[in-house]
């Protein structure tokens, strides 16, 4: 059994790591710090941490200032508020501009459970991919997260880093995180599984079953929506002639319809695609609302043994 962990946490973790190294660094919260996992930070570097309350755009403008004047605002909320209350202040002073502003999210997909369609961003992905100029990266548990905001410590412009509510298992992985890179989990010939985020499990999982069948399943963690890996993609189409997707998001807008348009300019490929169809959220469990919502390992299979 895989190791189980927040990827808040890591998040937490490696902001008071990368504080310590790069004063430039800040951290902006809306009243939800000991959530999002800010908090660590704002205790260790009082001077440089600040909770703006219930004003979202108000902090994502003072984000952009931060910015402008060399910091680096790492701003966090719920993903239901950083990417659609504030929506209007991310597009035209933050991206436009393309500052140097982070915003890592949490709470993000149906798995916030018992919260309810309110506190359930389902489209964030699909909110993020109309604005120019921003990075989109769902890190799969908590290690790929704290990679990746160590690499957009780096990173020069605005990153949106969706990360959810529950623990999630630990997953293996060989190769180091790059943005824009995808990273191949598994190899396969019959089909290829391209996920994100908690759904990188489901897809393993999927993938386990299919060689107990004699099917072999490529398994491929794309961490990064935007810049998406194309090659990865047409790679996978190349070997492997079908594809499923698999994301904790709305279909319309998210990581399958991003797969897809790849596929439609340059490989035509079946895909299936695993997300939630044309509907909110509700209130219920984590693991009710992944049957309710047909994000389950056998609706991967179900999807897999459809093209094949």
């Amino acid at each position: 059994m895989s190791e189980m962990l927040y990827a808040r946490d890591a998040y937490g973790q490696a902001l008071i790591e990368l504080g310590g190294k790069n004063k430039e660094i800040v951290a902006l919260d809306a009243d939800l710090s000991g959530s999002t996992r800010t908090a660590g930070f704002g205790k260790k570097f009082p001077r440089r941490f600040f909770d703006f309350g219930v004003a979202e755009q108000n902090m994502m403008g003072v984000a952009a200032g931060l910015a402008s004047c060399g910091k680096i605002p790492f701003v966090s909320t719920f993903a239901i508020f950083g990417s659609g209350r504030a929506w209007d202040q991310v597009r035209n002073t933050i991206c436009y501009n393309k500052f140097n502003v982070k915003i890592v999210v949490t709470h993000a997909g149906i798995t916030v459970g018992p919260d309810g369609s309110s506190h359930q961003a389902i489209g964030d992905i699909a909110l993020m991919r109309a604005i120019a100029n921003m990075t989109i990266i769902v890190p799969c548990d908590a290690p790929e997260t704290k990679e990746a905001i160590c690499a957009c410590a780096e990173y020069q412009g605005p990153v949106y880093v969706r990360l959810g509510r529950p623990k999630v298992p630990t997953l293996a992985k060989k190769d180091k995180f790059k943005i824009g890179r995808a990273r191949i989990l598994r190899e396969g010939k019959d089909i290829s599984i391209i996920a994100c985020g908690m759904m990188l499990k489901q897809a393993l999982d999927a993938a386990e079953v299919l060689e107990k069948e004699g099917l072999s399943a490529r398994v491929v963690n794309m961490h990064t929506i935007r810049p998406l890996d194309k090659k990865a993609i047409l790679e996978c189409a190349r070997l492997t002639k079908r594809i499923v997707t698999c994301e904790e998001h709305l279909l319309s807008g998210g990581l399958g319809s991003a797969v897809a348009s790849v596929l439609v300019e340059n490989i035509p490929t079946p895909v299936a695609m695993i997300g939630i169809r044309d509907r909110f959220g509700q209130s219920g469990s984590p693991e009710d609302l992944i049957k309710e919502y047909h994000l389950s390992t056998d609706d991967v299979l179900q999807a897999c043994r459809r093209l094949l």
